[in-house]
């Protein structure tokens, strides 16, 4: 089975990832695969990732749906990004504690 397909199936199921922004510390945070690239919303409401800035290389870190065992690691890309009416519903009802607000949504790329 190829990465990409691992990652597919891991990320639909996942509901929490590790993201480590390339000079920062791993912080473990909420997000949102969609469209095939994950959604971490910061600010306002939501969590603080330090060094998730538009541009920035990360690494993904995966946990197995079944297992919750170390799955893989990921190089990624940070895309600050524009949500569509769409895309910001589907963030919002996937939320399950309150109603978020967001400074930041940025779309994490896996390389």
């Amino acid at each position: 089975m190829e990465i990409e397909q691992v990652l597919d199936n891991a990320l639909r199921k996942a509901a929490a990832i590790w993201v480590r922004p390339d000079g920062h510390e791993p912080r473990l945070v909420w997000a949102l695969w969609r469209d095939g690239a994950v959604l971490v919303a910061v600010g306002g409401t939501e969590q603080e990732v330090p060094g998730l800035v538009d541009g920035v290389a990360c690494t993904v870190t995966v946990r197995s749906p079944t297992t919750h065992s170390h799955l893989v690691d990921a190089p990624a890309t940070a895309r600050l990004a524009r949500l569509d009416d769409e895309s910001a519903a589907a963030l919002r009802a996937a939320r399950l504690n309150g109603r978020p607000e967001w400074h930041s949504v940025y779309r994490l790329e896996l390389a």
